[in-house]
């Protein structure tokens, strides 16, 4: 395979440039191409860690990649820079690993824009693998860096939509707990004065025998912020098994609303409906 230096590539790492031609690889396994000379920059051995220069031919010998399976993911919005979807639950947001051929929205963003091809390229903000709803996605680098400000900022506004065990009390409250990583189980989070600041506002929307269904707005975004915090509250998300919560079909959260300003100065508001089974759970009687 060969491949010519642009000049968006002009002057990055050899192992960076290969990763970037070949997506599904990663970076890693593009370092070890490169240690192992199966990679050359114009016909001359080089290192991973030498520069390209736009115009270089770059060779690179043929490997066998894995292949994505495409997916569809419903489309709520898209202009020529963002598009906005309704992410569906178990779909995850980027691959966490290399040689992962499972489709995400990365992988699905990716088919869709020529600018992005790898990684995490136009994923601005994240939702869990279990989590459903509203997410928005760059396709191109000037909307991206536009949309990552508007969320370092704490410029957009989320809704999330929650069912959990029981009746919360108060019914509507601001939730502000530092969230730390439990290095007692480092895949999980938990509340802890070590942490970084934190903070969630609820209401109570509809109460039942069994359950309630929760607004959320979060005004920080550290990772499982919300299901750190009902847990701590003692009101686990029903699905949530990794903080406590019943098992259930799927994790009952929602990314109900997204509103911010578009990299076209438009403000706006997405929404995603609630899903039926949410309300279905709702009714369950004991």
């Amino acid at each position: 395979m060969q491949f010519i230096v642009s000049e968006s590539f002009d002057r990055i790492r050899l192992d960076n440039f290969v990763a970037r031609q070949l997506p599904l690889i990663g970076r890693n396994q593009a370092k070890k191409l490169c240690e192992q000379g199966k990679v050359t920059i114009n016909r001359q051995k080089a290192e991973a860690t030498d520069k390209v220069t736009s115009g270089d031919t770059v060779d690179i010998e043929e490997i066998d990649q894995p292949t994505i399976a495409q997916i569809d993911l419903p489309v709520i919005f898209e202009d020529d820079d963002c598009v906005v979807i309704d992410k569906l639950p178990g779909v995850l947001s980027h691959s966490k690993g290399r040689y992962n051929p499972e489709p995400t929205v990365a992988s699905w963003l990716q088919m869709r824009t020529k600018e992005f091809s790898s990684g995490r390229d136009g994923i601005v903000h994240r939702l869990d693998r279990a989590t459903s709803g509203v997410m928005i996605c760059a396709k191109n680098k000037e909307a991206y860096t536009w949309l990552q400000k508007q969320f370092s900022l704490r410029k957009v506004k989320k809704t999330y939509i929650a069912l959990i065990n029981g009746e919360i009390n108060p019914s509507e409250a601001i939730i502000d707990m530092p969230i730390e990583r439990n290095p007692k189980a480092p895949a999980t989070f938990r509340v802890g004065a070590n942490g970084k600041p934190a903070t969630t506002r609820y209401k109570t929307i509809r109460v039942s025998q069994n359950y309630s269904l929760l607004e959320l707005s979060p005004t920080t975004g550290r990772t499982h912020q919300l299901r750190v915090h009902l847990k701590k509250l003692n009101h686990p998300v029903v699905g949530d098994t990794l903080y406590g919560g019943e098992k259930a079909d799927r994790l009952y959260l929602h990314a109900q609303k997204l509103e911010l300003q578009l990299p076209s100065n438009r403000h706006s508001s997405f929404v995603s409906l609630v899903p039926a089974e949410f309300y279905k759970q709702l009714r369950v009687k004991a």
